[in-house]
């Protein structure tokens, strides 16, 4: 499996050795329903269009294995983790194939190695594989439709004799591939993030990443909104209740949340802003020292 380039032979395929990477998040994934928040199978499609009708999304999940969930989208992120690490050591001929130990895998994602470990693992490489998603996202003003899965195929190796896996490959679909690539196309994720055990605390997150940002005043948004773009299949009421829960507990690493209940529209808002962001004196500020230039001293 090699491909011959002018000046050099280059693999179709690389080997990820490296676990404990620097998490990188494609940024287009972050914000829109494109995963279910649930560990229940679900095979209800999600539908979801922006209020000014300019972008929309449908994820169908396959009856035998369900959607994808976004426990299963760790996989993902760890992928555009490799990707990300081989751009920033040099390497410019960057495959969408990866081979990879799934014990490695296992460990890099804080799952279990035994038995029961692989045999999720193979599952959610499964419902990855046969997951598809349609979406405008990224048609440059084009009425230009994208239509994939979330991995093109996936593969393992087993040993006939020992039956123990020798590996696994996967491989990026384009679009998923051609994201990670562009200019601006992947956001840092925090260590801490795949700690983070519920589904909707998981989508907050990639929510208040990917649009609180570094900014002082941090992000606005109201509940019904996050609602739509959450894809959940529970009502309105029910999201609104679990919500206000998560915001009362207020765990997400390097966010803050608040609830607003006082709003134009009649319905709560949360604030999302990073913890650096807050007054030393406030009992959620939290300095990062990675990614904050200011010190402690500096925010008085």
């Amino acid at each position: 499996m090699l491909r011959k380039t002018e000046t050099q032979t280059q693999p179709d395929f690389f080997i990820a050795y490296l676990t404990d990477l620097p998490l990188k998040d494609q940024r287009e994934t972050m914000e829109r329903p494109f995963f279910s928040l649930s560990k229940n199978k679900r095979t209800t499609p999600i539908e979801y269009t922006s209020p000014d009708g300019n972008v929309w999304v449908k994820v169908e999940g396959h009856q035998a294995y369900g959607m994808a969930t976004i426990w299963d989208a760790d996989i993902l992120i760890w992928a555009a983790s490799q990707l990300v690490s081989l751009i920033e050591r040099g390497h410019t001929d960057i495959p969408r194939t990866i081979r990879f130990a799934p014990y490695d895998l296992l460990k890099a994602l804080g799952r279990g190695t035994s038995g029961r470990g692989y045999e999720r693992l193979r599952a959610m490489l499964d419902r990855l594989t046969h997951t598809a998603v349609k979406t405008n996202i990224r048609s440059d003003g084009l009425k230009k439709t994208a239509s994939f899965h979330w991995l093109d195929s996936w593969q393992e190796i087993i040993d006939e004799r020992t039956k123990q896996s020798k590996g696994m490959v996967l491989t990026l679909p384009d679009w998923l591939y051609q994201g990670i690539l562009m200019r601006g196309g992947v956001l840092s994720l925090h260590s801490d993030y795949f700690q983070l055990t519920g589904g909707v605390e998981r989508w907050l997150y990639r929510v208040a990443r990917k649009h609180g940002g570094m900014q002082d005043s941090g992000f606005f948004i109201s509940l019904p909104t996050l609602h739509e773009k959450s894809g959940v299949e529970s009502p309105y009421r029910r999201f609104k209740h679990e919500l206000r829960k998560i915001v009362e507990r207020d765990e997400l690493p390097e966010y803050h949340l608040a609830w607003i209940n006082e709003t134009a529209g009649g319905e709560p808002t949360v604030h999302m802003v990073r913890r650096s962001k807050l007054h030393p004196t406030d009992p959620a500020f939290r300095w990062d020292h990675k990614r904050d230039r200011r010190t402690p001293i500096e925010c008085l």
